[in-house]
Parts: C-alpha cells; sequence; structure tokens
C-alpha cells in the first residue's frame, strides 16, 4: 500500500512541477497568440511528464544534493526544470524559423 502512496505522490509531483514549468515558459516569453500559448503548454507538461525524473536525477546529482532531497522534490525539480527547457529549446526554433522563412 505505501509503494501506491508514493507512486501517486510521484506522479503528481510529475504533474504539478510540469505545469509550473510550462506557465513559467509562457510568462517569461509571451506567445503571439492563443494557438502558440496552448502548444507551448501543453509540450512544457508532456516533456515534465515524461522526462522530470531522468532530469531530477540528472541536476540533483550535478548539484550534489540528491541525498539532502526527497524523491518527490527531485521529480518535482526535474519536471519543472524539463518542461520549462523544452520550450525554450523549441521557441527558439520555431522563432527563428519564422524569421527565415
Amino acid at each position: 500500500m505505501t509503494d501506491l502512496i508514493q507512486d501517486i505522490g510521484l506522479l503528481l509531483a510529475k504533474g504539478l512541477g510540469a505545469m509550473a514549468g510550462a506557465i513559467i515558459s509562457l510568462i517569461y516569453l509571451l506567445p503571439k497568440s492563443r494557438r502558440e500559448a496552448a502548444g507551448r503548454f501543453f509540450i512544457g507538461v508532456a516533456s515534465g511528464m515524461i522526462f522530470g525524473g531522468a532530469v531530477g536525477v540528472a541536476l540533483s546529482d550535478w548539484l550534489a544534493i540528491g541525498s539532502r532531497l526527497t524523491p518527490i522534490e527531485i521529480t518535482l525539480m526535474g519536471s519543472a526544470a524539463a518542461s520549462l527547457c523544452a520550450w525554450w529549446a523549441l521557441g527558439v526554433l520555431a522563432r527563428l524559423a519564422e524569421r527565415w522563412k
């Protein structure tokens, strides 16, 4: 039963981190349209949910803080970072492609 509770906690942390990263990315670089905003949000959430755990572990190892954080905190941190970075990488490419049309 405790495994199920921990799994739900990790899934919730992934979702919250992914949404936080997506919202932050929308605030930092304002979208030009509703379509762009929706696309960026869903790309951010998907990236955070998929890559959040791995990014969190990599960041905690790189910063040498893994022993001080709980698995939920590591997952939350990783999901937010993955979500935020996904748009920055794709957004820059999209804006460059639009400029070169």
